[in-house]
């Protein structure tokens, strides 16, 4: 059999086509667009017309490449930016005009799914903490390589905080304060669990941990890895030189795509907290993530 999985993010939309029909997953085409469907007004619950118009025609570029490829089964899931948005069915009932059937997911489908993609790079061998920094939301999924323990799907993607508190260059010290009053309000929840079971390691789910990893080895981009280590010290370096960093000196940073130029200050901040709040001292990336869930559930 051969599927075609869409993962419409709220920054990125993912079109991954791969041949399911023996023991391993052939991934036959895969693309990632920036779309940013949160863009302005994320939190104010709507998709603007602008990216509206951009996540339909990117939709129906995906029609035509899963077409030429005759697939036989398209799995489209949308996450936080459809799934909060007032005209969020609107998107959903104008991509099924051109063929595409799109399941909205639930943050705990999304966590589910996360899992999946992580578990199936072989990395989880010890109690871990997965973080899947989004454009709308962030998921943490506390497991072990006997399955998950805990999962929860959070508001407080990088896209939302950057709209809501990155108004400086570079960011003001209230403004990184005012995230960091926020997830003390925000995770209780997760910081009782993971004190409870002692997470080892954090493992970082594709997207703004792709990017730490390349900024991290030079500026060349992690490919066909499905998870790696990556050194906490010289991680913790690099997260300190983002957030003083003025938007012109990012965008001039190795590794470093300009869809996060901005967004990576606030992946930085959401990674310092967890790794100081949980004390954790080992961090790793899995490039799997939910369309790769998706992908292992079909």
């Amino acid at each position: 059999m051969r599927a075609a999985v869409i993962d419409l993010g709220t920054n990125t939309f993912h079109l991954i086509i791969a041949d399911l029909s023996g023991q391993e997953k052939k991934i036959l085409y895969k693309t990632t667009v920036p779309v940013l469907l949160g863009q302005g007004r994320i939190n104010e619950n709507m998709i603007i017309p602008e990216a509206f118009e951009r996540g339909i025609n990117t939709l129906k570029n995906f029609k035509s490449i899963i077409d030429a490829h005759h697939t036989t089964l398209i799995k489209a899931t949308a996450t936080s930016a459809v799934r909060s948005a007032v005209n969020g069915q609107d998107f959903v009932d104008s991509a099924r005009e051109i063929g595409i059937h799109i399941e909205i997911i639930t943050g705990e489908e999304e966590a589910a799914y996360i899992f999946n993609g992580v578990r199936a790079t072989g990395i989880i061998q010890q109690t871990s903490l997965v973080m899947d920094i989004g454009g709308g939301s962030t998921e943490f999924i506390l497991c072990n390589k006997d399955g998950q323990i805990w999962k929860k799907s959070y508001n407080i993607g990088a896209a939302r905080l950057m709209q809501a508190y990155f108004h400086s260059d570079p960011m003001s010290q209230g403004e990184r304060q005012s995230i960091i009053d926020l997830l003390d309000n925000t995770l209780q929840e997760l910081k009782t669990i993971c004190a409870s079971h002692r997470p080892e390691m954090l493992i970082g789910s594709a997207g703004a941990f792709e990017s730490f990893a390349a900024m991290l080895n030079d500026g060349e981009e992690v490919t066909d890895i499905p998870a790696m280590p990556l050194d906490i010290k010289r991680y913790k370096a690099l997260a300190s030189r983002l957030i003083v960093s003025t938007h012109e000196e990012r965008t001039h940073m190795k590794g470093l795509i300009s869809l996060r130029v901005d967004m990576i200050v606030i992946a930085a901040i959401l990674t310092n907290y967890i790794l100081e709040e949980i004390k954790l001292n080992t961090l790793s990336l899995s490039t799997y993530d939910l369309k790769m869930g998706v992908l292992y559930s079909l």
